[in-house]
């Protein structure tokens, strides 16, 4: 009886166990089905580093062609190819990757004048380019080149004391508006209008980048006949500040051009007190944006915040042939004034104008041909697109979706790819020194301890 009993407990027992693998298996298996036909992934980053920025869903999300991607390195570093480029194939059956050896394969390598490992080159149709560098923002780049057909030409003017492209100092230099630009779709050259006084057909966007001295009228003439006949215009100006060698001309030929297209270039200084600028480090002198208008410009922009060190404001009507459009403004805590010549600048609230004030428009202007359209974005600040503020916040993002708006590119415009957040820890000697005694002392001395009281409660 027992014997028997023994035996039917037993078999109870491997039933139940063949029963619990056969299910463990089964979810194993539906999992892995799961996992491989919908590739899914949480990206715990604070700034989703390991996530595709909105504009490269935007343009993979879109695509109407097939489009491959080759990847060449040893085969050692493809895994972390894979990392990133795998995130594109998740976003459209369109984009088909191909990892080349290029121990095995030199020969495939060589013809595609592949001359360094990890490089990446992006096909659609007959058309082949390059990707500057491998993330997201070298690859995207590529994918938008070969998808408008070639770089256009942005044009920055100089000769008056304008940004030099040039210039990579941390303060008044735009080498990094130079390589920014040229990553998204654009070749950036310099033109001097003293030389020839005429815009340049290859210029798909023409910069006045901050000039400190004063535009002569063949100049101006040459960017009103550019901008009315369809072209498209960037105006980046300055507060006229009379401070020691620090002179900017009031440029009166330009301002008076601007002010025939409705927009006028107040003689001010804008002080912004609001509590956005004080936390963020920019300081009265420099105005911090966190709410936008409505444009394609900065619709993308919600809850990301733009700085303008050293700015003016903008008076705006619309013309019988232009239509503005702001983009955006100080707080109500800002004020304007108009001592430009003290080195001391502060607030006079019996004096000094309340805000908010308008910083930032865009116009179009109407030719009487609809292909014809110029367009312009004004901006009473040069700063925010030097070397110094490029890398604040959301100034990178404004300065692209400004150039794509220009361009009639708004399908580009997006939050840029994001750079890998810094996240390390500074600390001073004295912290330093408490953290490593923390750790390396008291805290196994705190162990120690307990283990003796343990032992001798139990003794």
């Amino acid at each position: 009886m027992a014997s028997g009993w023994m035996q039917t407990r037993q078999t109870k027992y491997a039933a139940y166990a063949t029963i619990y693998i056969i299910v463990i298996l089964a979810v194993l298996v539906v999992a892995n089905f799961l996992a491989n036909r919908y590739n899914k992934s949480y990206d715990a980053t604070a700034n989703k580093r390991f996530s595709l920025s909105d504009q490269t869903k935007k343009v993979v999300g879109d695509l109407k062609q097939d489009v491959t991607i080759q990847y060449f390195d040893r085969s050692t570093g493809m895994q972390n190819a894979k990392d990133l480029l795998d995130r594109y194939t998740t976003l459209s059956p369109k984009i088909h990757v191909q990892y080349v050896d290029l121990l095995k394969n030199p020969t495939l390598a060589r013809a595609a004048n592949v001359s360094r490992e990890g490089e990446a080159i992006v096909d659609v149709g007959a058309r082949h380019e390059d990707a500057k560098t491998f993330d997201e923002e070298g690859v995207t780049g590529a994918l938008i080149r070969a998808l408008k057909g070639g770089e256009r030409q942005v044009c920055v003017i100089t000769g008056h004391g304008e940004h030099r492209l040039d210039d990579s100092s941390q303060s008044a230099g735009f080498s990094g508006f130079q390589t920014i630009v040229e990553r998204n779709n654009y070749k950036v050259q310099a033109i001097n209008l003293l030389q020839k006084a005429v815009v340049p057909d290859s210029c798909s966007v023409l910069v006045v980048a901050g000039p400190s001295g004063d535009y002569i009228q063949t100049e101006v003439d040459a960017i009103k006949k550019y901008v009315e006949a369809g072209g498209r215009a960037l105006f980046l100006l300055d507060p006229p500040l009379k401070l020691g060698q620090h002179q900017v001309g009031d440029n009166k030929a330009l301002s008076d051009l601007l002010e025939n297209w409705g927009v006028t270039a107040d003689k001010d200084l804008l002080l912004d007190e609001s509590a956005a600028s004080q936390l963020l480090g920019g300081g009265p002198t420099a105005p911090v944006i966190m709410q936008y208008d409505s444009h394609p410009i900065v619709n993308d922009l919600t809850n990301v915040s733009t700085a303008f060190p050293l700015s003016r404001s903008l008076e705006t009507k619309n013309t019988d042939k232009t239509t503005i459009s702001k983009l955006f403004s100080t707080s109500a805590d800002s004020f304007a004034t108009e001592k430009l010549d003290s080195a001391e600048i502060r607030i006079d609230p019996a004096k000094d104008k309340r805000g908010p004030f308008t910083l930032a428009v865009a116009g179009t202007f109407t030719s009487g041909k609809p292909a014809d359209q110029g367009r312009f974005v004004v901006v009473g600040n040069s700063a925010w697109a030097s070397n110094e503020a490029l890398g604040f916040s959301g100034n990178r993002s404004l300065l692209l979706n400004t150039i794509n708006w220009l361009s009639s590119d708004e399908d580009l415009i997006a939050i840029r790819p994001k750079e890998p957040e810094d996240r390390r820890i500074n600390l001073t000697r004295a912290q330093f020194r408490m953290v490593q005694s923390t750790s390396q002392f008291f805290l196994p001395l705190i162990v120690i301890i307990g283990g003796v009281m343990v032992w001798l409660k139990r003794r």
